[in-house]
Parts: C-alpha cells; structure tokens; sequence
C-alpha cells in the first residue's frame, strides 16, 4: 500500500496532465461517493426499491445524466448486505465505470464480447442497455474471477449472456463481433483514494508489464470485431503509458479511428503527447475524466471504429 504523504511525490509526473493538480491532491483524502445501477431486469417497480432503502436510514437522490444511477449517502453504508442487493435489484457501481457501456452504445439483437468481463458490472450493464436481447459473451481468463461473475449474471438475472475462460489476447476467432468492450486491467491509479484507516486504497500488480498485455488485448479485440464495428478500451488508471499508448499502437497497426462521444461527466482530451512522445492526433477524441472532477474513479475511455 502506498501511504498518503507518498501521493504527491507518486502523482508529480502527472502534474501537467491533471487540470488543478493541489485540488486533485486533496481530492484523494476524502472517501468516494457511493453509487448503485437500478437493474430493471430484476427490479419490481422502482419506487419500492427506493423506499425499502430510505427505510434503512440511508438517502437516495437520482444522478443527473445517469438514468438508473443513485448516490447514496451515508457513503459507508452497506449495500451488499441488504435484502434489495440479494435480490438483484441494485449493483453498487462508480458513476465513470458506467462510462464505457456508455461509450459502446450496444443494441438488442447485437453480438458482443466482454473481453475482461469479471466480476461482472459491465456484462449486466451491457444486458440491461439492451433488454437482455443481446447475444452477450462474457469472458475472463481467471477461474476463481469467472465464478464471481456468474453469481452476478445470476443476481442480477441475466439471461443473455454465456461466459467463456481464455486469455483475451489469443481469444478464438469466429462470427465477427458487433462490439467489444476492453476494461484492460490495469494500475488502477484511478482508484487512488485515503481509506478509514489514511492508507490509499490501491495496490499494483507487482511487476507485470500492464501495457504489453493491454496492446494484446487491445490488438485482438479489434481482429474480432466486424468492418465498421466498435470497441471501446477504458481503464481505471492515469498513465499514459497504459492509456493513450496502448491505442496509439493499435492505430498505427490497423486500419481504426477513434470516434468521439459525449459524456455526461466533465472530461478532458487524451494526450497526444507524453515524455517527449508524440501520439496519433485521433487521441484528442480520447477522454480522460479525474476523480476530483466527477465524484467518482479516475478513468480512460476511447471509443474505436474498424475502418477495414
């Protein structure tokens, strides 16, 4: 764990990429928001959901642009024990994690791949999106993952998807995909945040060479998906090493375009330049988003079209 008074010293070589860096700094000693997703596949009717939790003692306010989404405060509260969380009416969820479901837009009747699905916030927000009329492939290369997204499909009822265990960067070719979505792991430095006991939550994944990995991934999500197809790369990190590196080297590989999108948090352009290294312009159409900026987990998403 990295301890608070290592933060500015850790974070000093994103100073000019992060807008108000001291206010950034600050931001990371307060608690995150808590947020859940209504699941309308499961949800009886809406208003019973709510009251049954402001019964409990705790407020729920809609979030402005974020249909389905709530905050709930105390921000300590136990979601994952009540009754309306076992029943698989609500999943607890950070606002910006939803962004990348957003940015891939899916459709029912689509064929769509969840490259790195566990435990599983995405693939049901995917088959929420689209009525549960989608064909959903759910996929993670870790056994003990996969299990934890397959007590959340059922939670949540979820009946259009099936889960597959491969390691994403040689997952088998097939009928092309509609849509792919990459939530690449990653850093996490997005995550960054003091906990009860002013340790920062967040730990690195020892001494993997995160962006090799995430140019795998990335590369043979794009070879999957269909000509004119979308897939959108998103991580929970700041570096640019893991975010607009990675999508420069998919486009200067293959035949892409990063398309842009709108977005209901504020937002800033992906670099295009980073240490000395100049970047494909399309990555201004790339967004970041700060925690100090949304409420919520620091995040990258660019949104991808196959040209050919």
């Amino acid at each position: 764990m990295l301890e608070l008074n290592e933060a500015p010293a850790y974070f000093e070589r994103y100073r000019e990429i992060i807008p108000r860096f001291e206010e950034f700094l600050e931001h990371l000693k307060k608690p995150l928001p808590l947020y859940f997703r209504l699941n309308e596949l499961k949800c009886p009717r809406e208003e019973i959901v709510l009251k049954g939790l402001e019964r409990q003692g705790v407020k729920v306010e809609p979030v402005p642009n974020f249909p389905k989404f709530y905050r709930v405060e105390p921000r300590d509260f136990p979601l994952g024990n009540t009754e309306e969380y076992y029943l698989g009416y609500i999943y607890p969820m950070t606002l910006s994690s939803a962004l990348p479901v957003l940015a891939l837009e899916p459709k029912p009747g689509e064929y769509i791949l969840d490259m790195c699905a566990a435990p599983g916030s995405k693939t049901t927000q995917i088959a929420q999106a689209t009525g549960d009329r989608a064909v959903i492939v759910a996929n993670d290369r870790r056994l003990d993952r996969l299990a934890a997204l397959v007590a959340n499909l059922k939670r949540l009822g979820v009946a259009s998807a099936l889960t597959t265990i491969y390691r994403g960067e040689v997952f088998p070719y097939g009928v092309p995909f509609d849509r792919i979505l990459v939530d690449a792991p990653c850093s996490g430095e997005g995550r960054y945040r003091q906990g009860y006991e002013g340790e920062l939550l967040y730990q690195k994944e020892g001494h993997t060479n995160l962006p090799a990995i995430q140019k795998g991934l990335l590369v043979r999500a794009f070879d999957l998906v269909k000509v004119g197809g979308i897939v959108v790369y998103s991580t929970c990190t700041i570096n640019p090493e893991e975010n607009e590196m990675v999508v420069d080297y998919l486009l200067r590989k293959r035949q892409a375009e990063i398309v842009p999108c709108d977005y209901p948090l504020p937002h800033h352009p992906g670099v295009t330049e980073w240490e000395g290294r100049v970047f494909h312009p399309d990555l201004a159409k790339a967004a970041r988003f700060f925690p100090h900026e949304t409420e919520s987990v620091g995040f990258f998403v660019a949104k991808i079209k196959r040209l050919f």
